[in-house]
C-alpha cells in the first residue's frame, strides 16, 4: 500500500508533542502504512485478525468495568481492572470522536504475564491495525497481546 496525502497528515498528527506528549510512533521512521503493513503480517502469522484482538480486548475491558476500579477474576484465568484518568484524546485517524483515558490491566495468572492498553489502542488496532510504532513508550506487540489475552485463532 502507499502512503497517501491523508495518511501524512494522520502521521503527522501522531508525532510527538501533536495530541501527546509521547507521540504515537516512538522513534519509527517507517511510514504509517508500512508500520501497519508490518503488523498487519504478524497479526496474520498469528492466526488471528485485529478485529479478533480487539474483540479480547473489549472483553477484558467491559468485565472489567465491574470491578470499580479493583482487580477482579475474569474466567477463572486472569485478573482484570479497569480504571480512569481525567481526560479525552482524540484519534488521529479522526472517526467517532474523543477517547476517555481508560486503562485496562490484564494479567494471565497461567502465564505470570500482564499487558495494560487503553480504548485509543482498542480503536487504533480495531479500525486500522494500528499497534503503535516501535520505541513508542505505550507500544502494544501483538504477539504480547495474543499470548497474554489468549486470542483465539481464526480464520477471518
Amino acid at each position: 500500500m502507499k502512503q497517501t496525502p491523508e495518511y501524512d497528515k494522520i502521521q503527522q498528527q501522531m508525532k510527538k508533542g501533536v495530541i501527546t506528549l509521547d507521540g504515537f510512533l516512538g522513534d519509527d521512521t517507517r511510514n504509517l502504512v508500512d508500520i501497519i503493513a508490518s503488523d498487519s503480517m504478524t497479526v496474520s502469522r498469528l492466526k488471528t485478525t485485529c478485529k479478533a484482538i480487539a474483540e479480547r480486548m473489549e472483553y477484558f475491558r467491559e468485565l472489567g468495568l465491574g470491578g470499580l476500579g479493583e482487580f477482579i477474576s475474569v474466567d477463572n484465568a486472569f485478573d482484570v481492572k479497569v480504571d480512569s484518568v481525567r481526560g479525552l484524546l482524540p484519534s488521529p485517524f479522526g472517526g467517532k470522536g474523543m477517547y476517555g483515558k481508560i486503562n485496562t490491566t490484564v494479567v494471565n495468572k497461567k502465564t505470570g504475564r500482564s499487558i495494560v492498553y487503553t480504548d485509543l489502542h482498542i480503536h487504533f488496532i480495531a479500525d486500522h491495525c494500528f499497534f503503535e510504532g516501535k520505541g513508542s513508550p505505550f507500544r502494544l506487540e501483538p504477539e504480547d497481546l495474543v499470548e497474554i489475552l489468549e486470542v483465539p485463532e481464526t480464520t477471518e
